[in-house]
């Protein structure tokens, strides 16, 4: 039997598994870069307030640790391709990583592919089948995005170059998540490092930038998609070395799946003790110990953005002053009295959406737990469902307001240092980034209505939450009416620190949220588990 039998049938299935969450992510990220083209095309319409804009970005060593530097100046396609490379590497390469690592290692722990394996497939078929959904992934994303850029009027060349320039960090971590698959024992320990990796590649870049060590950029296939320079003299050559790098990266995972037996991992796994220990004596404790690895995570990457955030705070102001149309947006978006209130208010808004994605991962863990059977045993006991959902949902609850917090707080201490206002600037960011909870709250509580009613459809969570995106954050920007946007909850959060703080929303959006959990764990009572 050929090592490769079986991966068309077990690709046909993974693709239709994860349908939703292709879909979701090709939408966001196509909607990220068109939205980002048309606001940039809106704001800058003279080659002059192009030059300023970009002369201040690569004067700014926060914002080049951030996004990278503009290397093609002058032109909507140069500082589009400049705003997307960065982040949206980082995004493209976490949706190949969840991608791979759920169709290799994940069916592996949930025993899928033992079934799977009893039948007429090949040793190498489902981690070729798990790779090829992350290829077909970041496929669909460098069309899509190519098609949307064209659609805002930009020139083709240059818009396939930022589809296919996201493609080089895409396939490289679809490489990467393969290895990982194969060197842990449970899938949340090889995404753990496969998102590892990507943090170290982002970080290598951001040095590389700010410090002007162009060598540390070069290691990293993040700074890769930056150097394809699109809209500028593409270099359609890295296009290519990046696919072979991703291929060699490819071949080490084959040869690693052939040393490891089907269940286990290469990483050896540190055994725990015989008896639980007394902490570990209630569902809240046991929610602590499943979920503390990524909330940690989360924690450290809200410090560091806070911190990144607050030191860019004070430059604002030159980075836009040649821009009447920026200074009005970031008004819309993020308040009303001052420019840098006004961009203080956006970040905080785009914060409170990422405090908001880790709360729907909480809510979806309910959902894993209960399909890997896990959850019935536990349910043999005296824990009974709600007390057991409660456990997992107070982490949803109490973790986008610590999350928050600490941003906050970082970027208040990061900017009250540059203007010597400690006292003033941390309670002041503290407040902006905290009024976003609610919001966040009300996005945990429809993926928990969907856990407990149609708990098939849990992933289109996601879906929300790309709508939210688009309306709250792009609204503005396309130019929506205030009746559509409404629809977000995160566009009747308060503009701080340059509004007035109004309770009224607030309480709104926060007796929503308890309505909505509220029916979530009524359906899960009543409907059969699994």
């Amino acid at each position: 039997m050929n090592v490769l039998t079986g991966t068309g049938q077990l690709l046909k299935l993974g693709l239709r598994r994860s349908r939703i969450m292709v879909a979701v992510w090709i939408y966001a990220l196509a909607a990220y870069a068109a939205g980002t083209a048309y606001g940039f095309k809106s704001l800058y319409d003279s080659q002059e307030s192009l030059r300023n804009f970009t002369s201040g970005i690569n004067g700014n060593g926060a914002t080049v640790a951030l996004y990278g530097r503009v290397l093609v100046p002058g032109s909507i396609g140069g500082i589009t391709a400049w705003r997307l490379a960065a982040l949206g590497g980082v995004m493209v390469a976490v949706m190949s990583v969840l991608l791979v690592v759920r169709h290799t290692r994940g069916d592996e722990e949930a025993g899928r592919l033992e079934l799977v394996g009893a039948g007429v497939v090949g040793r190498r078929a489902p981690l070729t089948a798990g790779l090829l959904v992350g290829v077909v992934a970041n496929l669909a994303v460098a069309l899509v995005t190519t098609i949307a850029l064209i659609a805002c009027g930009l020139p083709a060349a240059g818009s396939l170059a930022v589809g296919l320039a996201w493609a080089i960090p895409g396939l490289f971590f679809t490489a990467v998540a393969g290895v990982t698959a194969q060197l842990a024992e449970t899938a949340q320990a090889a995404r753990g490092i496969a998102l590892a990796v990507v943090g170290v590649a982002f970080l290598l870049r951001a040095a590389g930038d700010a410090a002007r060590v162009s060598w540390l950029v070069w290691i990293s296939p993040i700074g890769w998609s930056q150097r394809v320079r699109a809209f500028g003299g593409e270099r359609w050559w890295l296009i290519a070395l990046g696919v072979v790098l991703a291929g060699a990266v490819v071949a080490l995972a084959y040869a690693l799946v052939e040393r490891r037996d089907l269940g286990a991992g290469l990483l050896p796994v540190r055994p725990g003790p015989a008896e639980a220990a007394p902490s570990l004596s209630s569902p809240l404790a046991l929610a602590w110990r499943l979920q503390r690895g990524a909330f940690l995570s989360w924690l450290s990457g809200f410090a560091v953005y806070g911190a990144v955030i607050g030191a860019i705070i004070k430059g604002i102001s030159d980075l836009v002053k040649d821009s009447s149309g920026t200074r009005d947006m970031l008004t819309k978006m993020g308040g009303q009295r001052g420019l840098e209130d006004s961009f203080v208010g956006t970040v905080m808004g785009v914060l409170g959406l990422i405090a908001a994605v880790y709360a729907i991962q909480v809510v979806l863990r309910l959902r894993t737990e209960e399909t890997a059977q896990r959850l019935e045993p536990l349910l043999a006991t005296r824990v009974r469902r709600v007390r057991w959902s409660i456990g997992h949902l107070l982490f949803a609850a109490a973790g986008p307001a610590v999350l928050l917090g600490v941003a906050g707080a970082a970027a208040g201490l990061a900017h009250g240092l540059r203007v010597h206002d400690v006292g003033t600037q941390v309670p002041r960011l503290l407040g902006a980034a905290l009024v976003q909870v609610p919001a966040a709250w009300v996005t945990a509580a429809i993926a928990l209505l969907l856990f407990g009613v149609v708990p098939r459809y849990v992933a289109a969570a996601w879906g929300v939450l790309a709508v939210f995106l688009l309306l709250g954050q792009m609204g503005p920007v396309l130019k929506l009416s205030q009746a559509v946007m409404d629809l977000s909850p995160f566009t009747h959060v308060p503009k701080l620190p340059g509004g007035d703080l109004t309770v009224t929303p607030l309480a709104v959006l926060t007796a929503l949220a308890v309505a909505v959990a509220a029916a979530g764990l009524a359906g899960f009572r009543r409907r059969d588990i699994g």
